[in-house]
C-alpha cells in the first residue's frame, strides 16, 4: 500500500509541476501582456517599456520562470500585476465562494444522481426510466450557459421568485447550485444506473436475495447498489474537486465573486501572477481529488493496488 501511495504521489507532482511549466510558457508566448492591459495597445513606447520594466516583464522567460519556482518554493505567489495586492491575499478572499457553489451544486448533484439512478434501476424499461436517462443525458449535453439563462429568464424575471445574481443569501446559491448540480447529477445517474442494471442481470448474490423473496427495490438498494457505488464515489471525488477548481461560465453569469471569475479577469488582463495563482490552486484541488480517489479504490478494491 505504501508504495502504491507514494507511487500516485509522485506521478502528482509531476503533473502539478508540469502544468505550471506549461501555464507559465502559454501565457508568456501569446501576444498581450499586462502592460498592454493597463497601458492599452497606443500607448507611448517610452511608457510601455518603462511600465514593463517596472513589472519585470523585460526579462527573459527561462529567468522569470526560475524566478517564480524560486518565490513559489517559499511560499510566495507574488502579487497581481492589475491589482498590485498579494495573490495569495486576492484567493483567499474569492476560494470561500466557490467552496459555497461547489458544496451546494454537489449537493444538488448527488441527490439527484443518485436518487434518479436508483429509480431508472427499479423501473428499468418502463417510462420513468426513459424520463430520467432523458433528464440523465439532456444534463450532461445541455450547455451550463444555456442552463443558467433559461432559469434566470423563469425563476427570477418571469416568477420573481430568486435573485438574477449575486452571492450574498441562501437565495442567490439556489440557482447556480441547481445549474451545476443538475449537470453533474446526470453522469452519476448514468453511470449507477448501469452498474446497478449489470449487477442484477450477472452477479450470482443477486438471485440469492430473489430468493428470499425481498422486492425488487429492497433487492436494489441493500445489495446491488453497494457493489455499485465504487465508480459513483469516484466521480462524485472528481466533480467536487473539479468545482473548487472554479466553475468559469456559471460564476460569471450569476457574478459570483469565486476562483473562475478571477481566472478570467486575469486571463483577460494577462495577469500572469494571478493566472498562475488561480491555476496552481485548481491543479492541487484536481490533484487532490485523484490521488483521494485512487486511494479509496485502492482501499475498496485492492486489485488496483496490485494492477
Amino acid at each position: 500500500m505504501k508504495k502504491f501511495i507514494l507511487k500516485r504521489l509522485l506521478q502528482s507532482l509531476i503533473i502539478f509541476f508540469g502544468v505550471i511549466f506549461i501555464t507559465f510558457i502559454l501565457m508568456n508566448i501569446i501576444p498581450g501582456n499586462a502592460a498592454t492591459a493597463l497601458m492599452g495597445e497606443k500607448t507611448n513606447a517610452e511608457v510601455y517599456q518603462r511600465v514593463a520594466r517596472e513589472l519585470g516583464l523585460d526579462k527573459p522567460v527561462l529567468e522569470r520562470f526560475l524566478d517564480y519556482m524560486n518565490n513559489l518554493i517559499r511560499g510566495d505567489l507574488g502579487n497581481s500585476l492589475i491589482m498590485n495586492r498579494p495573490v495569495t491575499e486576492i484567493i483567499k478572499n474569492a476560494f470561500p465562494n466557490t467552496i459555497k457553489l461547489a458544496s451546494a451544486a454537489m449537493l444538488v448533484s448527488w441527490t439527484l444522481g443518485i436518487g434518479f439512478g436508483i429509480l431508472a434501476s427499479i423501473y428499468n424499461g418502463k417510462f420513468i426510466d426513459r424520463f430520467l436517462m432523458f433528464n440523465a443525458i439532456l444534463g450532461i449535453s445541455m450547455p451550463t450557459f444555456w442552463m443558467a439563462i433559461f432559469l434566470q429568464y423563469v425563476f427570477a424575471y418571469k416568477l420573481k421568485l430568486l435573485p438574477i445574481s449575486g452571492f450574498g443569501t441562501y437565495k442567490e446559491i439556489i440557482l447556480p447550485a441547481l445549474v451545476l448540480g443538475f449537470s453533474y447529477a446526470g453522469e452519476i445517474t448514468r453511470v449507477l444506473k448501469t452498474n446497478i442494471t449489470n449487477a442484477l442481470n450477472n452477479e450470482s448474490y443477486i438471485d440469492t436475495a430473489r430468493v428470499k423473496g425481498l422486492s425488487k427495490s429492497a433487492v436494489v438498494i441493500k445489495h446491488a447498489m453497494k457493489s455499485s457505488m465504487l465508480p459513483v464515489i469516484t466521480i462524485m471525488i472528481l466533480q467536487f474537486s473539479s468545482l473548487l477548481g472554479g466553475a468559469m461560465i456559471t460564476e460569471t453569469i450569476f457574478g459570483i465573486p469565486g476562483l473562475g471569475t478571477l481566472s478570467i479577469s486575469a486571463l483577460s488582463n494577462r495577469d500572469l501572477p494571478l493566472l498562475q495563482g488561480t491555476i496552481l490552486l485548481a491543479t492541487s484541488v484536481i490533484i487532490l481529488g485523484n490521488f483521494i480517489s485512487d486511494i479509496i479504490y485502492s482501499l475498496i478494491d485492492p486489485r488496483i493496488r496490485v494492477e
